[in-house]
């Protein structure tokens, strides 16, 4: 197979899945200026089992159903300083997780934030872009488009 027909282009946004977190469908903007990603969450909750500290969340995956919340939890790999988009520093859980884009997946570090103001619920920071993905920032959706009816089979536009 040539170098070209296994390289995944990507535009600048695209349909994501995170599967480990029941999550499949998300539209995620592919950030190269970003160092690390960030995943729109609410009600984070630390949590400790015996062997682990681990993290409870939430997330509304579909801007226009503010009312559509899948609950998730992950363990917790780190608490990181990250400065945002607007020069704030904010202290964030760190956990890890499979991204699927294109029918490939791969595990990502991200970063628990309030994203309910910015345009998009997931940021796909550079750390997150592998080897062989290329990013068309003059594309938009290059992959696939997943729909937020695969999360309880009701109609929405997107």
């Amino acid at each position: 197979m040539s170098a070209s027909a296994k390289r995944l282009i990507v535009g600048w946004q695209e349909w994501i899945a995170l599967p480990d977190l029941g999550l499949p469908a998300l539209k995620a903007k592919i950030d190269t200026g970003a160092k690390t990603s960030a995943l729109d969450t609410h009600s984070l909750e630390p949590f400790d089992t015996s062997r682990r500290p681990r993290v409870r969340f939430h997330v509304r995956p579909c801007p226009e159903t503010p009312e559509l919340e899948v609950p998730a939890s992950a363990d917790i790999l780190d608490r990181r300083e990250v400065v945002s988009s607007n020069g704030v520093s904010e202290l964030r859980y760190v956990i890890s997780t499979h991204l699927s884009i294109g029918g490939r997946q791969w595990p990502i570090e991200v970063t628990l934030a309030n994203r309910e103001h910015m345009a998009y619920r997931m940021l796909i920071g550079r750390q997150a872009i592998r080897t062989g993905l290329l990013v068309d920032c003059r594309a938009s959706f290059c992959q696939p488009r997943l729909s937020y009816d695969l999360y309880d089979g009701t109609s929405r536009t997107a």
